[in-house]
């Protein structure tokens, strides 16, 4: 390939374009298999959304209104982050049959109706969600609130009408409840706004953001598990796994509130900071905040040795999350 003709310079320049454009076609092919298999997920979850919404909408004993105000936050996009988590764990366990999806798809009631409370003048106070007018600035705050009580509760109902075994979705309703209620995320957030303003050290600023982001996270990380009955240990890896993870999907959202657009974002950036919420980059800095959320990547990919290549969309999630950061 380099004959007597290149200068030795040249040939160092053409080996190292050549090196690179070989590195980013390796870059290229992983992700574009990643961004296959988040497509293929997220349609089957949208299209269960869309079909509960529907439902929803046709019964005479769920007011119209309310039924449009839950499909518009359940249906205005979005990455489906945890339900496909729940699911790409369910398959690294074992887990072949379909019997997850309703399961899996409850999860996102649940972050939906979060993000519906979030939003309210009383708690975060934002008017943009997925880059769309908040829920309760297109339908009243007190409709929102509504809406926000009813994708909740009716997350329960769907596993109970899941097709599994009844020890399962016991085991599920558990997990699920506490991950997302006071003991995780719920006591996440109410600690989040009861510090807003105000100086955390490192432990609160932990518990914070393993709670109000990571606890469903790990929640949906372990249903997967539960419901492709996993054994102990791979239960306990998995665990492992979603608790880096979720720790490290807030982390890289903190830095991205700082050097992300707001078309990334889906909402305006800097609101962090204007409103005095404790995050990684105000606590250790940027550069330290990043060198958090690399070596929690890292560990979580060390948590998914042993469990081959049924672990493959895992790691890639992983890897993604790290990629958000700028």
């Amino acid at each position: 390939m380099f004959g007597k003709t290149y200068p030795k310079q040249a040939k160092t320049r053409m080996f190292f374009v050549y090196y690179i454009a070989v590195y980013f076609t390796c870059i290229n092919k992983s992700n574009m298999n990643l961004n296959n298999y988040l497509k293929e997920k997220r349609k089957l979850v949208d299209s269960f959304l869309k079909k509960y919404i529907s439902a929803k909408k046709r019964r005479k004993d769920c007011p119209k209104h309310l039924a449009e105000a839950m499909g518009y936050a359940l249906t205005a996009g979005g990455k489906r982050v945890r339900p496909i988590l729940a699911i790409a764990s369910y398959e690294a366990a074992g887990g072949t049959a379909e019997s997850i999806l309703p399961v899996a798809s409850s999860i996102e009631l649940i972050h939906t109706y979060s993000l519906i409370h979030d939003d309210l003048p009383a708690m975060d106070n934002d008017d943009l969600r997925r880059n769309k007018p908040t829920t309760h600035r297109a339908f009243g705050e007190a409709e929102a609130i509504l809406a926000g009580d009813a994708l909740l509760t009716d997350a329960f109902n769907i596993i109970s009408e899941a097709d599994a075994k009844p020890t399962l979705l016991l085991k599920v309703i558990n997990e699920l409840s506490y991950g997302s209620g006071p003991e995780g995320m719920v006591g996440g957030q109410s600690m989040d706004i009861l510090l807003e303003g105000k100086k955390a050290d490192k432990k609160r600023l932990l518990y914070i953001h393993t709670h109000k982001t990571g606890a469903l996270i790990r929640a949906s990380i372990r249903i997967g598990a539960i419901m492709a009955n996993a054994s102990p240990a791979k239960l306990e890896a998995l665990t492992d796994y979603g608790e880096k993870i979720g720790l490290a999907f807030q982390v890289t959202d903190d830095i991205l509130d700082v050097t992300g657009t707001m078309e990334e974002m889906g909402k305006p950036t800097g609101s962090d900071n204007s409103k005095g919420k404790n995050t990684y980059p105000s606590i250790f800095g940027l550069d330290e905040s990043r060198k958090i959320a690399k070596k929690l990547v890292n560990d979580s990919l060390k948590a998914l040795n042993g469990f081959g290549k049924k672990a493959g969309p895992l790691e890639e999630i992983a890897k993604y999350i790290l990629a958000r950061r700028n």
